[in-house]
């Protein structure tokens, strides 16, 4: 990686530097509402590896933090099931904000503003590497799902539909 393709320090990646996490560093040219299809096209890598980090609410608007798979979504039905909850939903973008201090597109699991639960699609943990967002639009970093486990401590769920 060149100079020119490395990205200043977030909060994110701040976070996996202290727990003395490696990673590789991602840069691609970011698109408005293009999701993990633009991403994974961008990097060459299967839609699968490429993890979305949503921040969602129970009913009683508490928040948390789901990782999926790019080419999945979150059955919130099932989730809500699981995690014994009425109801989950995915917070407003101005919401996701305040609880991740990320902006929407750019959202990371790793150094958020608050600390918040956080629920994995099971079958992420079986990949050998995944791509999920650094703290800014346009940057993902590769990293193991073990270690992205040992700082995390995700529970593990299964609520993916078929996107």
């Amino acid at each position: 990686m060149s100079k020119k393709d490395h990205v200043s320090e977030t909060p994110a990646t701040q976070f996996l530097r202290k727990h003395g996490i490696t990673f590789s560093e991602h840069r691609y040219a970011y698109e408005e509402h293009g999701g993990t299809e633009v991403s994974a096209r961008e990097l060459g890598v299967d839609e699968h590896h490429v993890v979305k980090t949503l921040i969602m609410q129970d009913e009683a608007a508490k928040p948390l933090v789901v990782l999926m798979h790019g080419d999945r979504k979150v059955s919130t039905k099932n989730l809500a099931r699981q995690i014994a909850c009425k109801s989950v939903e995915p917070c407003k973008p101005e919401v996701a904000a305040r609880h991740s201090g990320y902006q929407v597109g750019g959202t990371s699991p790793f150094g958020t503003r608050k600390t918040m639960p956080v629920y994995i699609e099971q079958s992420i943990l079986a990949l050998d590497k995944i791509y999920i967002n650094g703290g800014r639009r346009g940057y993902l970093v590769g990293i193991s799902p073990a270690a992205m486990q040992a700082i995390l401590q995700p529970i593990p769920v299964n609520c993916a539909l078929q996107e």
